[in-house]
């Protein structure tokens, strides 16, 4: 069994409407290949089709959403705030007291999401003909489409 990690992200989140992505890669440091990009895909198929994959196989799956910037200004932006992102998660991992700080270490979301997730095992893949209507309610979606 591989590994799913994804966004958890309120019912009334705007991300929820994004397309979404998956990217299967090794699961350790052992193995060493290209990781693989498939998408976009709406949400709830993108987690139904990684969890089928990943149940079975020693991979990682990350599905997140595609951002659809359209301009370079906005591609910087999200690098910045990228980066910016991962500086402020280093320094609070730097300062953080090993022994005495435990929220900083365990992600308290996490594991409420876990409890939350009542399923078994993975959710049923969707078929081909669900994967194509959700890829034109997601071109229907897009700026300037049917324009």
């Amino acid at each position: 069994m591989g590994a799913l990690v994804t966004l958890d992200l309120p019912d009334d989140s705007p991300m929820l409407g994004l397309p979404w992505i998956i990217t299967f890669g090794p699961l350790g440091d052992a193995d060493e290949w290209e990781p693989v990009v498939c998408g976009p895909y709406e949400r709830a198929h993108a987690l139904a089709l990684a969890e089928a994959v990943v149940a079975e196989e020693q991979l990682m799956g990350v599905v997140e959403p595609l951002l659809p910037a359209v301009s370079i200004d906005e591609i910087r932006g999200e690098i910045a705030a990228a980066q910016i992102a991962a500086e402020d998660e280093a320094v609070q991992v730097d300062t953080a007291d090993l022994y005495g700080d435990y929220e900083d270490t365990v992600d308290e979301e996490l594991e409420a999401a876990a409890e939350r997730d009542l399923r078994t095992g993975p959710a049923t893949p969707p078929s081909e003909a669900e994967l194509r209507a959700g890829f034109g309610r997601i071109a229907a979606r897009l700026p300037g489409a049917g324009a």
